[in-house]
């Protein structure tokens, strides 16, 4: 019997059938469109067709508050994305197989790949030190921009406070969310740099030690010695200025970037929803996956390089085990 012949995994006429349903679906959005109805303006289209001109707003909108605390639409879209990853873990996990099934397979290759991703920059000690944090920003970044894409998100709404607000909206686009990430970054940073080196490790922010040992030797009449320290000194109390400022610019570079990006991808998405509707904003669905992978893995990447950088400036991973 000759083998059917297949286009990416259909049937030839099952190919060909839904090609034509995309073709006719991208027409009527054409047509139902503004860029069609300003070039067909003698075609008349219902007006369901028809996608209300979008208002891209910066704020989030409260939908209600507890005792006195505003919960926002952003807000909400967390505890989903926190909801959803709880959720699937436990239900994967309660019955652990030696052979995993699909599920238990896609997890443990998110896993060992966040795993050795942390183990090949950070080494074997610290890579498993670092690896909770580093997967729990990876994933959770991803996964508030993955589940933004579901329909329901900007698309229903209640009435709160008087007037109608969405009741989801994608968390990484209030600068709250990437602002609060960012700190947890920042702080657990710091936890690690005090938790593996110890007290030392303010030295690389306030290394005033040269240049009091300069003045010690102007005052015992080295005057070369001692200027020659003091000079040292200076350059290393300078060094430590910009390396405080580093780490509170670091905040606000993760904030922006993450902030920036993800709110530019949903502006994206409406406008192409309001010009053409309907399978015209596809391959731009595509694209914010994308965006939302590589969004997560900077954010989660850089924040393991600085925790690297943070245990190894005093000697490494093996001075890092002498504080344990």
């Amino acid at each position: 019997m000759p083998k059917r012949r297949t286009l990416l995994g259909c049937s030839f006429p099952l190919a060909i059938a839904i090609s034509l349903i995309v073709l006719a679906l991208f027409i009527i959005g054409f047509i139902a469109g503004p860029l069609g109805r300003s070039l067909l303006s003698g075609v008349q289209v219902p007006s369901w067709l028809s996608v209300a001109k979008p208002v891209p707003e910066l704020p989030a909108d409260k939908v209600f508050q507890i005792l006195g605390l505003p919960i926002t639409n952003t807000l909400l879209a967390s505890w989903v994305t926190i909801v959803f990853l709880v959720l699937f873990s436990f239900l994967v996990t309660r019955s652990l197989r030696v052979v995993p099934r699909r599920w238990q397979m896609v997890l443990e290759y998110i896993v060992g790949a966040l795993l050795d991703f942390c183990r090949s920059v950070a080494g074997e000690k610290n890579g498993r030190h670092f690896f909770p944090i580093v997967a729990t920003i990876f994933l959770f970044v991803a996964f508030n921009a993955w589940l933004a894409l579901l329909p329901g998100y900007g698309s229903i709404t209640i009435a709160a406070g008087g007037h109608e607000v969405h009741l989801l909206r994608a968390a990484n686009t209030d600068i709250n969310t990437p602002l609060a990430v960012a700190l947890v970054s920042f702080v657990t940073v710091f936890y690690f740099g005090f938790r593996l080196i110890g007290i030392s490790y303010l030295a690389k922010f306030a290394n005033v030690g040269d240049f009091f040992t300069g003045v010690k030797q102007t005052a015992r009449g080295n005057v070369k010695a001692g200027l020659s320290g003091m000079f040292l000194g200076v350059i290393n109390i300078f060094i430590g200025v910009i390396e405080t400022l580093s780490e509170f610019i670091r905040i606000i570079s993760f904030t922006f970037r993450l902030f920036g990006n993800m709110t530019a991808g949903e502006i994206l998405l409406l406008m192409a929803t309001f010009l053409i509707p309907f399978v015209f904003t596809l391959p731009f669905y595509g694209l914010e996956l994308l965006v939302g992978f590589v969004q997560a893995l900077i954010f989660a990447g850089l924040t393991l390089i600085f925790l690297t950088v943070a245990v190894s400036a005093h000697g490494g991973e093996n001075h890092s085990e002498e504080h344990k």
